[in-house]
């Protein structure tokens, strides 16, 4: 597994990540998500194929995510100095109005209790989940800055929002003197190209690191246009529940005829498109079966020619915003 650096750090991380969003509780989270003994493979095999990058965050499955990872890093015996653990702040934790947001009151609650649940002494990069409109920048940049000085954090990122709302955040940082982000983790695929517009070249231009999620749009691009009429369990029961357009299909036809071409699955393909535009760092895949984890690995080592990502690129429409709340 190549190694690369996440932005201008010198930070290196494997070129897929981990996402263990699929890693919890069916009661805390949804029915597609896999309890600990069944997560616990992934995260060995991961490990084993030289995947050193794992996200997480603490509001999946209300922190039995978190608590599932740490156990499995620390029982199959990971090198702490060779792994890198990504958590998230800023969802609700609870019912008060000071257990969500970016507050200085939560991210000082919440950094501590992720680190118990993860059972480390440090995260490598800690991370804004979303835009909080209610609570100053300049308040979560200070509260940020003081966990990285504390020793809890080593890096800190951000995820989904608007580029200007982004650009505050950096410029703040500039200003006040304090840490930076170095990192974007936004929705990105295939058949979602929006953050093309603004978010993207403004990472490349500050050197940000970016890890989209998603980057199968919730597995419509993983399999062909007639298996996709019945949808998975996931793709049912989803709360970002997406819709396809005619110009969406014509994209996962390119994406089927190369596969198929390539004798490789369509995921393959989909993955080594994202991982092949400037600026990507390593797409954060989710695995609930073997096969997912199989098939991003084969990703990390495919290069696609010109012709073949001009073909997939060729057929994106665009479409409204989403994924920022």
């Amino acid at each position: 597994m190549k190694l690369v650096r996440l932005g201008k750090t010198g930070l290196k991380v494997s070129r897929i990540c981990l996402g263990c969003m699929s890693y919890g509780s069916p009661k805390h989270w949804a029915e597609w998500v896999l309890e600990e003994e069944e997560s616990r493979p992934f995260i060995k095999k991961a490990l084993e194929s030289g995947i050193n990058f794992f996200d997480t965050a603490d509001v999946y499955s209300r922190g039995v995510s978190e608590q599932i990872l740490g156990r499995a890093l620390k029982d199959f015996g990971a090198n702490r100095e060779h792994i890198v653990v990504a958590t998230k702040l800023c969802g609700a934790m609870g019912s008060s109005p000071n257990e969500v947001g970016l507050s200085r009151k939560h991210v000082m609650h919440a950094i501590d209790n992720s680190l118990k649940r993860l059972g480390l002494d440090y995260v490598d990069l800690y991370q804004i989940h979303r835009f909080d409109p209610t609570t100053p920048i300049e308040e979560t940049v200070d509260a940020l800055h003081d966990v990285v000085k504390a020793g809890k954090v080593r890096y800190i990122g951000a995820s989904s929002m608007y580029a200007w709302q982004f650009s505050k955040y950096l410029h703040t940082q500039e200003r006040l003197g304090k840490t930076k982000f170095v990192s974007m983790q936004n929705f990105y695929n295939l058949v979602y190209r929006e953050e093309e517009r603004e978010m993207l070249p403004l990472c490349r231009d500050q050197g940000i690191g970016v890890i989209p999620w998603s980057p199968l749009a919730r597995g419509f691009l993983a399999r062909s246009r007639d298996a996709n009429t019945e949808g998975t369990t996931r793709s049912k029961s989803d709360i970002r529940r997406l819709t396809y357009s005619e110009a969406d299909y014509e994209t996962l036809d390119a994406v089927t005829k190369i596969a198929r071409e390539r004798g490789v699955p369509n995921s393959a393909v989909a993955l080594a498109w994202v991982l092949a535009q400037p600026g990507l760092t390593a797409p954060i895949v989710g695995a609930t079966k073997m096969s997912h984890l199989d098939d991003a690995l084969l990703a990390a080592d495919l290069e696609l020619s010109k012709e073949e990502i001009d073909s997939l690129s060729k057929p994106y429409q665009p479409k409204a915003i989403v994924g920022h709340t």
